[in-house]
């Protein structure tokens, strides 16, 4: 054995990467900034938090077969933040728990709102799962 990672094991500590640094920011957000999360950005929370475990244990043991796991929170969560962008664009309001609709915070490089950050983020799972699943499990 030459102590090199295996494929799975790179695309999944991707994938957990990725999801480290999102929650990291969702805690910095609220935390640090001391921005209140609207009701959808908590469901894209519930949705991304546990893929920091779930893809952390599962790079560690080498399963493959968390992509059954993960690519639906991925694409559930995804799913959310697409349609918070979406709001973000075209509304001024939300529903009745909260101002969904209000921009909250920017990125000054980017120009990228917290959903939309959120989105990159699911997005880009998404990406890695399916590309591990292609690339590793169809052999």
């Amino acid at each position: 054995m030459t102590g090199r990672p295996s494929e799975t094991t790179r695309w999944l500590s991707a994938a957990a990467l990725v999801a480290t640094v999102a929650t990291a920011g969702s805690l910095w957000f609220s935390l640090g900034l001391g921005l209140t999360p609207c009701d959808l950005c908590w469901y894209q929370r519930i949705l991304m938090y546990p893929l920091v475990v779930v893809l952390g244990v599962a790079a560690v043991e080498k399963r493959a077969a968390v992509v059954r796991t993960a690519l639906p929170l991925a694409g559930i969560g995804g799913s959310l933040a697409a349609y918070h962008s979406f709001l973000q664009a075209t509304m001024t309001e939300c529903t009745i728990g909260g101002p969904c609709a209000t921009v909250q915070w920017q990125s000054p490089a980017l120009g990228l709102s917290i959903p939309n950050l959120s989105l990159v983020a699911f997005g880009l799972i998404a990406v890695l799962l399916v590309g591990m699943w292609l690339r590793v499990e169809r052999r």
